[in-house]
C-alpha cells in the first residue's frame, strides 16, 4: 500500500499542473450542478413550466411520481434526466488522467526509471488507476451533495427531496457512478500502454462515454426508463465489466515489451 501511495501522489504532482486537467476535475461538476438548479429554479418560479412539462413526460414515467403532485413529478421528471449526467462525470473525469498515465510518461522519458522499480506491475496500475478515480469520485460525490443542498434551499415541494434520496439515486451515485469510473480507468490505461501519443490515447479512450450517451439520448426520448431496477443491472453488469478489463489491463501490460517498442 506504501509504495501504491506514493504513485498516486506522484500522479497528482504532475497531473494537476495541466489546466486542462484542473478544468475537466473543476468546471464539469460545476456546470453539471449548476444546470439542474437553474432548471428547479425556473419551473418552480412564479408563472413556471411544472404543470406546463407535464404533458411532456412519457406515461410510464408516471409510476415513479407516486405521492408528488403534478408540479413536482414534472420537477422529478426534469432533474432525472440530469441523474445520467452525475454518472457521466465519473468517465469523463479520469479519461483525461488515466490516458495520460503512462504513454505522457514515456513522452517525457520518465516511464523507464519508473518500471526499473520494484513495483509490480499491479501496485503500479492500482497506483495510476486510484489517482484518476479518486478525484473524479470524489467531484461527483461533492457535486450530488451541494445539488441536494441547492434543492432544500430552493424550497421545492418536500416530494422532490425525498426522491433524492431513494434507491435509484443512491445506487446511480454511490454504486454505479465509481464503478464507472473504474470502467473508464480501466479502459483509458489500456489505450495509453499501447499508443505512442497522448493525444491520440485521450481522443481513443473519450469513446468510453458513448454507451452513456446513447442511455441518456434513449432517456430523452422516452424509449429508455430510468428506474431502480435498470440502475441496479447497471450495477451488476459493471462490476462483472470492471473484473474483466482489470484483469485484461494487467495482462495487456507488458513492461518490457512498451519499453522496447517505444526505443
Amino acid at each position: 500500500m506504501h509504495k501504491i501511495g506514493v504513485i498516486i501522489r506522484k500522479e497528482w504532482s504532475e497531473v494537476f499542473k495541466n489546466r486542462l486537467v484542473l478544468g475537466t476535475v473543476g468546471f464539469m461538476p460545476l456546470l453539471l450542478t449548476a444546470m439542474p438548479l437553474v432548471l428547479l429554479r425556473v419551473m418552480g418560479g412564479e408563472g413556471g413550466l411544472g404543470e406546463v412539462g407535464t404533458a411532456d413526460m412519457p406515461a410510464s414515467f408516471a409510476r415513479l411520481c407516486e405521492g408528488l403532485s403534478g408540479a413536482e413529478c414534472a420537477q422529478y421528471f426534469f432533474v432525472t434526466e440530469f441523474l445520467l449526467l452525475y454518472m457521466l462525470m465519473p468517465l469523463m473525469i479520469p479519461v483525461t488522467i488515466a490516458a495520460y498515465s503512462i504513454v505522457g510518461e514515456k513522452s517525457t522519458r520518465t516511464l523507464e526509471p519508473l518500471l526499473a522499480t520494484p513495483v509490480t506491475t499491479i501496485e503500479l496500475l492500482a497506483g495510476k488507476g486510484l489517482a484518476a478515480v479518486l478525484p473524479a469520485i470524489g467531484a461527483t460525490w461533492l457535486s450530488f451533495a451541494v445539488f441536494a443542498i441547492g434543492v432544500r434551499l430552493l424550497g421545492v415541494g418536500p416530494g422532490l427531496v425525498a426522491k433524492l434520496g431513494d434507491p435509484m439515486w443512491l445506487l446511480a451515485i454511490f454504486i454505479v457512478g465509481p464503478l464507472l469510473a473504474v470502467a473508464s480507468v480501466s479502459f483509458a490505461v489500456m489505450i495509453s500502454s499501447r499508443v505512442n501519443e497522448p493525444r491520440a490515447a485521450e481522443q481513443l479512450a473519450g469513446l468510453v462515454v458513448l454507451p452513456l450517451l446513447a442511455l441518456f439520448f434513449g432517456q430523452v426520448s422516452g424509449l429508455i426508463l430510468l428506474n431502480s431496477r435498470l440502475v441496479l443491472w447497471m450495477a451488476v453488469g459493471l462490476l462483472v465489466l470492471d473484473s474483466g478489463l482489470l484483469a485484461f489491463a494487467v495482462q495487456l501490460f507488458q513492461r518490457e515489451s512498451i519499453l522496447t517498442r517505444w526505443k
